[in-house]
Parts: C-alpha cells; sequence; structure tokens
C-alpha cells in the first residue's frame, strides 16, 4: 500500500478489509464475530482506515446493462498543451457518462471511461460533449466487447 507503513495496519485491518472487499455490506457486528473481536474494536479500526484515507467510502455497484447502459468504452484524449489539462478534466468532469478519468503516460494525455446507453449515444457524446472541448485536440475510442474480469484488488 503506497504512502501507509506497515506499523499502521495489522493483520486485523487487513482481515477487515478483506471481508469488505468481498462484500462491503458487511454489518460491523458481523465482521466483529469472524475476527473474534467486539463491534466497537470494528467501529475504531474502520475509523482509523477512514482517517488514513485507505477507506474513502462505500459506493453501490450498478449492472449497467439492466439499466440501459449498453455500450461500455475507453477514449484517449490529447490534450493540445499542457495548460489545457485541468480546463479539460474540469469539462470531462461535467459530462455523467464519463465514470473515470486517467492521466496517464504513453500516446494519449487522458484516458477516460464512458458508458453510455447504444452506439448512437455514444456518438452524439463524443461529437456534442467530448471533442467540442477546448484544449481537446482528438480522441481515440475504444469499445468494449465484455469484460471477463472485474475485482478489487486481494490484501
Amino acid at each position: 500500500m503506497t504512502g501507509i507503513q506497515n506499523s499502521q495496519l495489522d493483520e486485523l485491518d487487513l482481515q477487515i478489509l478483506d471481508i469488505l472487499i468481498k462484500d462491503c455490506r458487511t454489518p460491523y457486528l458481523e465482521i466483529a464475530r469472524i475476527c473474534h473481536v467486539s463491534g466497537g474494536t470494528i467501529h475504531v479500526r474502520m475509523k482509523k482506515m477512514e482517517d488514513l484515507g485507505i477507506i474513502k467510502g462505500t459506493r453501490i455497484l450498478l449492472n449497467l446493462p439492466t439499466l440501459g447502459y449498453d455500450v461500455c468504452c475507453f477514449v484517449g484524449v490529447y490534450v493540445d498543451k499542457t495548460s489545457s489539462f485541468s480546463a479539460v478534466c474540469d469539462e470531462l468532469s461535467k459530462i455523467n457518462e464519463v465514470v473515470e478519468l486517467h492521466l496517464i503516460t504513453g500516446n494519449y494525455s487522458l484516458f477516460a471511461k464512458l458508458v453510455c446507453k447504444n452506439i448512437t449515444d455514444l456518438q452524439d457524446i463524443l461529437m456534442n460533449k467530448v471533442n467540442v472541448i477546448s484544449g481537446i485536440e482528438r480522441t481515440d475510442t475504444l469499445i468494449s466487447l465484455s469484460q471477463p474480469i472485474d475485482r478489487n484488488i486481494k490484501l
């Protein structure tokens, strides 16, 4: 874990994280039972890991195709100059279909993950929302055909 010293996390913390990675809805008392400690201990450990920035919150994982979002794609973004990065990131963050944005090395300046309803929706998003952003020189789009692996890292 980058930035976290070994002395800040012990075996119990790692065990708690492992349980939550498998099912983040596991109640504290159930975690306590599995770990053979009190519910209060789990609460204190969770607060510690939140304060350290290890746990950033909780969120629901949606099955997007069942909600009508059938297309997942990745867009490599070429930014025209370094001074445009912040503005481009700000504008991309306003597009609901952009669910991840990464500053990367390699050919692209940024790499965005988009989800949308269909190819027509994707075309509209690219032409009328993404490619019109000042500072974007051009984009390359890669459409995901399937996602055979979807998991958190094992600790």
